[in-house]
């Protein structure tokens, strides 16, 4: 596993406090090993048929721009060997760290799935694939949830439906994997000896009393003590998001204290006394006050300017969806020329309840 660039760790130190849940969340899952954690946790064997060694992100947001604010996402496409044959899997993961649950998540997560293999689909257009070797690829679909609130809706479509047994057979059904973090028992998070795992377990207490995170904390310090040398790399990020995590997620008054017990317990650690010098770093550096104060106006510009380019994105990857030969080009263009992001966010809306192109031109001319 290779180390982060320091660019890569100091903007994940500069996450701000709103967005740390998805960010930290996305931060974690670009690791491979955390994310070979992860499948292990939740698919079992079927890790051990994903060659993790050649796998490749995909940089691409499949989320809505709409829901964009309770969730992120992540992409990667890796080699998969079965015993009939050998060849490739789609994981997507589905960030979710909103505590209010959301009865339409398994709808969304089927949208967004059918919009990756539209992607595929317009690629062979594109290139010319011959129609004899048009494939899609299967796709592993994982919901990662962090809230607090009890998930109890079914992932599946007909739990949305008012549907007799007769009609159940026409619904589209897929497996849908699920972690909620907050939920699941030490013991299913550690049973892969990896520190993401134990990771998870300081994660389930972010909002506990001071007691209740400083044991994991120590429970977790402890157990990146048993690591071997060629393990060092996999140690020193842990801690880094254990301190990340206690300077975002706890009251100030804590900070000093925390940051300390997990000092004191990597004193034996085969690595530079980080924990203390890490978060006087941030402190020096005004990190932490760059938190509560938020980004600054150009930065927030920046962001809105991407927002709106991604929100004009997902719209007409939702018409090409519905309406795949037709030209949206004039469409593109209105939609270019629209400044204000939250009429963008309500055509988004539209555009999966229009019946035409024609139709959402014409109320976009409107």
């Amino acid at each position: 596993m290779e180390n982060r660039n320091e660019q890569q760790i100091v903007d994940f130190w500069r996450i701000q406090t709103e967005h740390y849940p998805d960010q930290s969340a996305r931060w974690l899952l670009q690791n491979i090993e955390n994310l070979r954690c992860l499948v292990q946790i939740i698919a079992g064997n079927l890790s051990e048929k994903m060659d993790f060694e050649r796998i490749d992100q995909i940089e691409r947001s499949f989320v809505l721009e709409i829901f964009r604010a309770q969730e992120s996402d992540l992409v990667y496409r890796v080699p998969f060997k079965s015993e009939e044959q050998t060849g490739e899997i789609v994981i997507y993961i589905l960030i979710e760290h909103q505590s209010t649950v959301d009865e339409t998540m398994g709808f969304r997560m089927l949208f967004y799935m059918l919009m990756i293999w539209d992607t595929e689909r317009r690629t062979w257009e594109q290139n010319n694939v011959p129609k004899a070797e048009r494939r899609l690829t299967p796709i592993l679909p994982i919901v990662f949830y962090t809230g607090d609130r009890t998930w109890k809706t079914p992932l599946q479509l007909d739990a949305i439906m008012d549907i007799p047994d007769e009609l159940t057979r026409f619904v589209p059904h897929c497996e849908i994997l699920f972690l909620s973090v907050k939920e699941t028992d030490t013991e299913t998070l550690t049973k892969t000896d990896h520190p993401f795992g134990w990771l998870m377990t300081v994660l389930q207490q972010e909002h506990a009393d001071k007691e209740a995170i400083s044991r994991a904390l120590v429970d977790a310090v402890d157990y990146l003590d048993t690591l071997g040398p060629g393990q060092k790399g996999q140690m020193e990020e842990a801690i880094k998001y254990l301190i990340s995590l206690i300077l975002h997620r706890r009251p100030a008054e804590e900070h000093e204290e925390l940051v300390q017990l997990i000092d004191q317990n990597t004193q034996q650690m085969e690595v530079t006394p980080m924990a203390e010098s890490m978060a006087q770093v941030l402190i020096e550096q005004g990190i932490e006050q760059g938190i509560e104060q938020g980004i600054e106006q150009g930065i927030e510009q920046g962001i809105e300017q991407g927002a709106r380019e991604t929100t004009v994105e997902n719209i007409l990857s939702i018409l090409t969806t519905q309406f795949p030969k037709s030209d949206l080009h004039n469409i593109e263009q209105a939609l270019k020329s629209i400044s204000d992001l939250e009429q963008l966010k309500q055509l988004v809306v539209l555009a999966l309840q229009t019946p035409s192109v024609e139709a959402f031109l014409n109320a976009l001319r409107t």
